[in-house]
């Protein structure tokens, strides 16, 4: 089989999901490009001077992680080389075009704010072919939508093997849709392949993005989603699957569990029309994995239930306490590398009070988790306080000081990889520990 050693590595998670069925991928909105669309000129274009790559911790503003999406697609070999796996910033996963399409490629990314980018950085180090690398790609970006209004910002001259290729843009320009065409390769008439899209700047806005809360059709079967302020909590019909986490901005972060028994976390982002999610999932313990896809389309504002489900943030938390002695919460968003609870998760707070109102014989230790990127003093210090501040927001509510405690782990009980920003999204968190009667 072609490409093997990352195919076989997502064949296996997915084969392990207990006979899961695959559907296509949700995510595009457009048709392939078309072989005469935007033929590739003669002679290539010179390549701006090279700019440094930003620190390998950096967040990159197209990345999945971020809360890009992407919304065209283009011609692509198959879901483990889907134009997807240009933005999880790994380079050992990427795009490649199905054997024999060596035309140019559209690609159009929706960012989750409005976005002005200084600097675009391309990977080709593991492309699986000579001649295959991706190298004259136009980089554009629209303000108006992903079909129209599109401005050049780069021209860029790629490389066939060689990571971190990076560029300035050459106009600034602020915008909501990014679209890459990648004119031609080295060479290759079999096929063309990319690793990984990166870009920096400055996002120019922070708008709250509206409920999610509906019916969605996956590739796991129906989805159903509530949110409740910051906390998410839901079920899915395969294996009598439930869900338990929270939301910030575009992106959900959540752990999945089943009846087989089968868990793990899961990041899930949301298209700016809310009518495509986009995730990938992995089994706990296997995150350092690439992950599998899990994606799906609105069809309903009605969020509907499953048989197996408790039906909201509290009842599904007191529900995991009780099954397991412990609930992870995503709901609680604090301000960057501080202690301050944001407003946006006093809802996810009351619900926690409520539980504990309606258990009044309950105790709970918070824990308070980072991830990896300052210093192990550091995330010590600042888990704790978050913790802390978790504990003095449930005093706030009423609920008695001596049912509760708060210890912080920094970074030393990770649920991801800590080497990716997806992975590093998911080990901020707060988790709740049943701490007897």
């Amino acid at each position: 089989m072609r490409h093997g050693r990352r195919a076989l590595i997502a064949l296996a998670i997915l084969a392990a999901a207990c006979g899961r069925r695959e559907a296509s991928l949700g995510g595009g909105t457009g048709a392939p490009a078309a072989a005469g669309a935007r033929t590739a000129s003669k002679a290539s274009a010179p390549a701006p001077a090279p700019v440094r790559v930003p620190d390998a911790n950096a967040p990159s503003l197209v990345s999945f992680s971020s809360g890009a999406i992407v919304v065209q697609k283009p011609a692509e070999y198959g879901e483990t080389w889907s134009a997807f796996w240009l933005l999880d910033e790994r380079r050992d996963t990427g795009w490649a075009t199905p054997k024999g399409v060596v035309t140019p490629q559209r690609i159009v990314i929706a960012l989750p704010e409005e976005t002005e980018l200084s600097s675009v950085v391309f990977d080709t180090g593991g492309i699986d072919g000579e001649g295959r690398g991706a190298k004259d790609v136009l980089v554009e970006i629209s303000d108006s939508g992903p079909g129209a209004g599109f401005e050049k910002i780069a021209q860029v001259s790629l490389e066939d093997r060689k990571d971190g290729q990076a560029f300035p843009v050459t106009a600034a320009v602020p915008g909501r849709w990014v679209r890459l065409t990648v004119q031609n390769n080295h060479g290759s008439a079999e096929y063309t392949e990319l690793m990984e899209f990166r870009a920096y700047g400055a996002q120019r806005t922070h708008t709250p993005f509206p409920d999610v809360s509906g019916t969605y059709d996956t590739n796991y079967g129906k989805f159903h989603l509530r949110q409740q302020g910051t906390s998410v909590t839901g079920c899915y019909e395969h294996s009598e699957g439930t869900l338990v986490g929270g939301i910030e901005g575009r992106i959900m972060k959540f752990t999945w569990s089943q009846s087989n028994p089968s868990s793990g976390p899961a990041i899930m982002v949301f298209s700016p029309d809310r009518k495509l999610l986009f995730g990938l999932w992995w089994y706990a313990g296997q995150t350092t994995s690439a992950g599998a896809q899990w994606n799906g389309t609105r069809i309903s504002d009605e969020v509907g239930t499953c048989p197996h489900w408790a039906g909201g943030a509290a009842e599904q938390m007191a529900k995991d306490l009780q099954d397991s002695g412990r609930t992870r919460i995503y709901g609680i968003n604090f301000d960057s590398d501080s202690d301050r609870i944001r407003d946006e998760s006093k809802p996810t707070l009351e619900k926690i009070a409520a539980m504990l109102r309606e258990k009044p014989d309950w105790k709970l230790a918070i824990e308070g988790h980072t991830d990896s990127t300052a210093t192990a003093v550091h995330n010590q210090d600042l888990s704790q306080r978050r913790a802390r501040a978790v504990l003095a927001s449930l005093t706030a509510a009423g609920i008695d000081a001596s049912r509760l405690s708060a210890t912080g782990y920094g970074a030393t009980r990770p649920v991801a990889d800590n080497d990716s920003s997806t992975g590093r999204a998911q080990n901020r968190r707060v988790e709740l520990a049943f701490a007897g009667k």
